[in-house]
């Protein structure tokens, strides 16, 4: 008989176990006895009493009573204090004070993917891209968020405007970090590094293909930094000149400058330039810069200008 009672004590024992265990490990982060309270207390010991009775079925009655009780107590219970019943909390052990939707989580107001809790910066775009914090990115350190960055990439350290662009302080059109000669003369006609343009701006590196007026694959790079030059100044009427040097007639020297100057002024309207302010003429070998009896003073004579 003792050793029967000492089974039913054993059973009742494991099935409490059970209902308390799954007590500390219900709804909510908090320990058992700050879920389930009385309820477990009160299964638990009627389970016990049961047993102790030698009352086995009583102590299944109390035990399963317990756990019924218990779970039904827990759901309806908010064990993390935000004002949503465990039952429909989505979000259960949200932080003491937090401010919480209508299924327990923590709100985010502005969308950013950071809880109002933790979003220094509130009230983001929709779509921003956001740090830990819930601040904007500003990925080139400039000062202005990416959402309103015009000139994203701005070198380090360069002072911008409220857009992101950097300053052209004599407002020439070349960003005062590339300016070599800051403060020129207001309508100045300058170069990329920010300075006056020569009246005659030789195109170096600018080279045809032998006894032809097709440009050469390293070409590209000179031209293009002319494109720059004539897009910023729009305004500006250019002559594109061709010349030669003396080898050969003269004839044939006055169509070839003309066909290179064609082609250069080709390349830059092609590429952006004002077609109505580039005008082409050329110079064939009237116009010698050097000495046309040396290869050196021959290959200086062989060029492309532009005028202004």
């Amino acid at each position: 008989m003792k050793v029967v009672k000492l089974y039913k004590l054993g059973v009742v024992a494991v099935m409490s176990a059970l209902f308390l265990s799954a007590c500390a490990t219900g709804p909510g982060t908090k320990a058992w006895y700050d879920q389930w309270g009385a309820c477990a207390a009160g299964g638990a010991a009627v389970g016990i009493a049961a047993g102790a009775t030698d009352d086995f079925d009583s102590a299944m009655v109390g035990a399963a009573t317990g756990f019924v009780v218990g779970g039904a107590v827990c759901a309806f219970s908010d064990t993390d204090g935000d004002g949503v019943k465990n039952y429909k909390d989505d979000c259960r052990g949200s932080v003491a004070g937090a401010i919480v939707d209508e299924r327990g989580c923590e709100k985010d107001s502005d969308g950013d993917g950071v809880v109002d809790r933790l979003d220094e910066c509130p009230g983001t775009p929709q779509g921003a891209v956001v740090n830990e914090r819930g601040c904007e990115m500003d990925s080139d350190g400039d000062g202005v968020a990416n959402s309103r960055d015009r000139c994203p990439g701005t070198p380090a350290g360069a002072k911008v405007d409220q857009y992101g662009c950097e300053l052209d302080g004599d407002g020439d059109g070349v960003v005062d970090s590339k300016d070599k000669c800051p403060g020129t003369a207001k309508g100045t006609v300058v170069d990329n590094s920010g300075c006056k343009l020569a009246a005659e701006y030789k195109l170096e590196n600018v080279n045809f293909e032998f006894d032809s007026a097709r440009l050469t694959p390293s070409s590209t790079a000179t031209l293009n930094e002319a494109v720059k030059i004539l897009k910023r100044h729009a305004g500006t009427k250019v002559e594109v000149a061709g010349h030669t040097d003396s080898q050969g007639s003269a004839e044939y020297n006055q169509g070839l400058s003309e066909r290179r100057a064609q082609a250069v002024a080709d390349f830059l309207i092609a590429n952006g330039a004002n077609a109505s302010n580039i005008s082409v003429k050329g110079y064939g070998e009237s116009n010698p810069v050097a000495d046309n009896g040396t290869k050196e003073g021959r290959a200086a004579n062989r060029r492309v200008e532009l005028r202004h």
